[in-house]
This record gives C-alpha cells, structure tokens and sequence, in this order.
C-alpha cells in the first residue's frame, strides 16, 4: 500500500492480507485522533461487530504528537507518546474487530494546511475501500484539527468517481455536541447495545484519560444525556448526534460554508419563532 507518510502503520487484528481486508470494509471511520473513532463512530464499530456481512475500518489521520501529558506520562517524549497512543489504538482495533486500522502520522499542522499529501492519503484509502458508510466530525466542531480533518476528507470524497461514493456520510459530535441542531436535522444513531464493548474500548486510552480529562465518562454522560432528553428513539438508553454531511459528498458545487451555517441559521429560526409566539 502507497501512501505519502513513511511512518504510517496499517493493522490488521485477523491476519488478513492488506488488499483482501482493505476492500471488504463497508463503514468507515475518518478521524483526526487516536480514540476518537472509539468515542465519536461506536455506532459504527456495533453495526459490524461480529457481522458477516459488514467490516468496519479506520483511518487516524494524525500522529498524536501533541495532547496532553500527565500522571506517568507527564515527561514522555513526543516519540513515545506516539509509539504509546499506536499502541493503544491497535489494542482498540483488536477488542472492535476491525477489518484495517491505518494510522498515517500526519503532523496536525499538516492536516490543518490541507496539504496534497494528507488529501492524497485519504482518497487511495477511499478508493481501496470504497464504503458506504463514513463517519467523522462534525463540521460545527470546535476543535481545529478536527474541522480539518472533516474538510481535507470531503476533498478527498469529490475526488472520486461519482458513481462510487459513500452513500452516507455523517458528521459525529466531540468537542461541540450537536443537541442544538432542530430534532428534524439531527441523525439519531442509538447506541445502546454492547455497553461492556463501549467501556472496554473507551479504556483502552489511559494516556487520553489519566490526569487530562475524564473523556470517558463524558462521552457515557452525553450518549445518556441524548437518550434521555432527545424526543426520538424513547426505548433507548444510549444516543449520539450526527450531523448529516453526504449532501457534501455527492454535490461538488455546494457551499460547505453555506451548508454548515444553514443548519444554525434553522436553530435561530427556531428559537426566534417559539419567542415571538409566546411573547
């Protein structure tokens, strides 16, 4: 397999050869960190746990360089915080069953320039793959690299062949939750099933968890939070927000600016209207 970064790293938890396990995925995930596929794209990883018919595969664009450090990982090197978050992720993708885990290492400063080669990357991984499902984030997100990520795959996207395109794409909510889109514009994806899963993989990240941030728990809070106050799916226990991209993926000329503010010009709509009747 060809991709512009020499250090990036393709894991296969089954053994199977590349080009085999490459074409058989089905949904994809597209994210900028380690973990966030396990945080952001769970609904993802259930759709195809132990299913015959449907693999999931993910990419990490980025190389995980510079989070956070504290506790037993306060003096770690850039070097060995990548060498520990690789190995972390791999232990994801074993305990998800996913069909490929490609890590391609990108500097996150090369991702936010939207440099050809990070573009070039994602669009030979789509094209091996060709999925009809992706999930990544969501174009509100308030973290840069994120952001990043989502527009230097939509470039990729519209660099294929029309007729092969991801049927879905969708934007997962992180580091901006999307509870303020308008319930009709929200994707409700339910992930209430296989809880020791969810809490197994979101384990996996010690160096993400330890003495930074509580990730875990807040994503378990905000999935039972959706669940809980969302008027959709009133059986379930566990929810994430989407935000619904394919419209992006399918037509090349549509403003992606225009397309994300429409959606918080509906909220504003929204609120203004329920003011005005009651006023």
């Amino acid at each position: 397999m060809q991709t512009n970064n020499k250090k990036r790293e393709i894991f296969i938890y089954d053994g199977k050869d590349t080009m085999s396990a490459f074409k058989r995925t089905t949904h994809l995930g597209v994210f900028a960190h380690q973990d966030d596929t396990e945080f952001l794209a769970f609904h993802g990883i259930l759709e195809c746990y132990n299913a015959k018919d449907k693999f999931f595969s993910a990419v990490i664009v980025t190389d995980g360089a510079g989070n956070q450090r504290e506790g037993k990982y306060k003096n770690y090197t850039d070097a060995e915080m990548m060498d520990t978050r690789k190995s972390e992720q791999r232990k994801a993708a074993e305990l998800g069953k996913y069909a490929t885990l490609t890590q391609l290492m990108h500097p996150s400063s090369e991702v936010k320039k939207g440099n050809d080669s990070v573009i070039d990357d994602l669009y030979y991984i789509l094209m091996l793959t060709k999925p009809q499902v992706i999930y990544t984030h969501n174009l509100a997100d308030k973290h840069d690299t994120h952001v990043a990520t989502a527009l230097r795959l939509i470039e990729a996207i519209r660099e294929m062949p029309k007729e092969i395109r991801p049927k879905i794409v969708l934007g997962c909510e992180c580091w901006r939750d999307l509870d303020w889109m308008n319930d009709k514009d929200k994707i409700i994806l339910d992930v209430s099933k296989n809880q020791e899963l969810a809490r197994s993989l979101a384990d996996v990240f010690e160096s993400q968890i330890e003495g930074v941030k509580n990730i875990n728990r807040a994503i378990f809070g905000r999935r039972i939070a959706n669940a809980t106050f969302s008027v959709h799916n009133t059986d379930t226990t566990h929810s994430t927000i989407a935000m619904d991209l394919t419209p992006l993926a399918h037509n090349d000329t549509l403003s992606i600016e225009d397309y994300i503010l429409s959606f918080i010009d509906k909220f504003s709509d929204d609120v203004a209207a329920r003011l005005r009747k009651f006023k």
